[in-house]
């Protein structure tokens, strides 16, 4: 007797069989998904919620508070408003290399130009210039031409590169664009023309007043 031929299955059976995975597939998937986020959830920092995104936050280096009250002391600012300006800049330094597309420099993002003073012969526009790197960093340079650069440490450069000289001169055109006053929000938004980078701002000032002014 000759053996039956195998039928092979209709393109309806295939296609239910097809129905019934996907279901089955999904919720394999979702329970992986549920397991790797129970397991790694607690080594990942605080989430921030930013319009429909979430980023992961980073942790604040609470080795530099003593340098943001040293920099807010000299220019009577909060220091929680330079630690927020400091993680909206750079994420607390953590971002490289420290130089924007479009030429802001250092752990505080400055634009050369307000570095080193407007009244530079090379700047204009957005404030790159042209200025000689050796210029960029000398405090009599900038003393001339009116910038906000300060040498912090005393070794004869202001550098925004170096965390110290760039905290004191954040702290330094805040306080000259209002925050030494008490107006956060103006001087906030002279640093950065924008509504959002202020109440982005603002957002971690706040949380940086309750978490270490308010305990």
């Amino acid at each position: 007797m000759k053996p039956k031929k195998r039928r092979k299955p209709s393109p309806v059976f295939k296609a239910l069989l097809l129905l019934a995975f996907f279901p089955a597939a999904i919720v394999a998937f979702t329970l992986v998904a549920v397991v790797a986020y129970s397991y790694y959830g607690d080594t990942v920092k605080e989430t921030v919620k930013k319009g429909q995104e979430r980023v992961f936050e980073v942790p604040f280096p609470e080795e530099n508070i003593i340098l943001y009250q040293e920099a807010a002391e000299r220019y009577e600012i909060p220091w929680t408003l330079l630690a927020a300006h400091h993680r909206i800049e750079t994420k607390f330094s953590t971002m490289a290399p420290l130089l924007s597309p479009v030429g802001a420099e250092g752990h505080m993002q400055f634009m050369p130009c307000t570095f080193v003073g407007w009244s530079h012969p090379t700047c204009s526009g957005q404030g790159q210039g042209e200025i000689p790197q050796a210029d960029k960093t000398n405090p009599e340079v900038i003393a001339k031409y009116g910038g906000y650069g300060v040498d912090a440490n005393g070794d004869g450069l202001a550098d925004p590169y170096d965390l110290e000289d760039a905290l004191h001169s954040a702290a330094n055109y805040l306080a000259q664009n209002g925050a030494a006053e008490g107006d956060l929000e103006r001087a906030i938004y002279r640093y950065n023309h924008s509504d959002e980078y202020v109440e982005d701002v603002l957002h971690y000032y706040g949380r940086f007043e309750e978490q270490y002014n308010n305990s």
